[in-house]
């Protein structure tokens, strides 16, 4: 626990964030969960940080985002009140919530689409290309990254249990290219071919894992949502799945009726 924000839950978690009178935070749209009454909702165009302030600033940052297929607008949530005010944003889907302190980090991160979901006024979310060409055609996330840049506490949210790791210089992890959340900029991030025929054919872990190497810190989670995704629509009879693991006789007889017959 902080004194500015809270984590709610364990698995499902939710993050209470506590404003100062003034004080502003900043969420992808569907996030929001609940607030106090002294809360004020507004919809801006771009984030709402000094750095992409200004009409143009505003519609060049608002632009980039449309590249990670977010939309152009952003939700702020500002405390009117004289007292200090609280407003929750939920997770999309189960995991936990990161927060990351963007001061101790050196100002800059480097984060997988989707994986934003709040921040306090001043964070600056923009985007990052990679650098190089294995990494984005390969890399499972195209090449945009979302960057997220200031002082200020900005939070992420990743699938089942979150990994911290910090690499010294030179030392490699080789990873899933879907467990990433993100990393500091001085990560130097690509993508490497898995190798062997039997591991092509018959590996089911994809062609391709990611290379990150130190120095910097990385936050790795363990359950992607497109692996969780492929999981439901793989057990879904009615998208063409079939049902797994129900070995009860009510199973049986869904089967047998004709739920899962083909």
């Amino acid at each position: 626990m902080s004194e500015k924000y809270i984590l709610h839950g364990d698995d499902l978690q939710a993050v209470e964030l506590v404003l100062d009178p003034g004080e502003a935070a900043i969420a992808e749209a569907g996030h929001f969960m609940m607030m106090d009454p002294g809360i004020a909702m507004d919809t801006i165009l771009g984030d709402g940080s000094a750095k992409h302030s200004g009409f143009f600033g505003k519609l060049v940052s608002a632009g980039k985002r449309l590249l990670t297929g977010e939309s152009l607008f952003m939700t702020l949530f500002e405390n009117r009140a004289s007292t200090k005010q609280s407003v929750f944003f939920a997770a999309p889907y189960p995991g936990k919530v990161v927060p990351v302190d963007l001061s101790k980090v050196g100002g800059t991160l480097l984060a997988q689409k989707d994986s934003f979901l709040c921040a306090y006024r001043g964070v600056a979310v923009g985007i990052a290309f990679h650098k190089k060409i294995g990494a984005g055609l390969f890399g499972g996330e195209g090449f945009i990254l979302e960057k997220l840049e200031g002082d200020k506490l900005v939070f992420l949210h990743a699938g089942g249990t979150i990994i911290e790791r910090t690499l010294q210089p030179g030392e490699t992890l080789r990873i899933d290219t879907g467990c990433i959340v993100a990393f500091q900029p001085t990560v130097d991030y690509d993508i490497q071919f898995v190798g062997g025929i039997k591991n092509w054919l018959f590996g089911g872990e994809g062609l391709f894992f990611a290379t990150l190497t130190g120095p910097g810190k990385v936050w790795i989670q363990t359950l992607p949502f497109s692996r969780l995704a492929d999981r439901i629509i793989a057990s879904a009879p009615s998208i063409g799945g079939k049902r797994k693991g129900e070995g009860s006789l009510a199973g049986g007889l869904f089967d047998l009726l004709g739920g899962d017959n083909d």
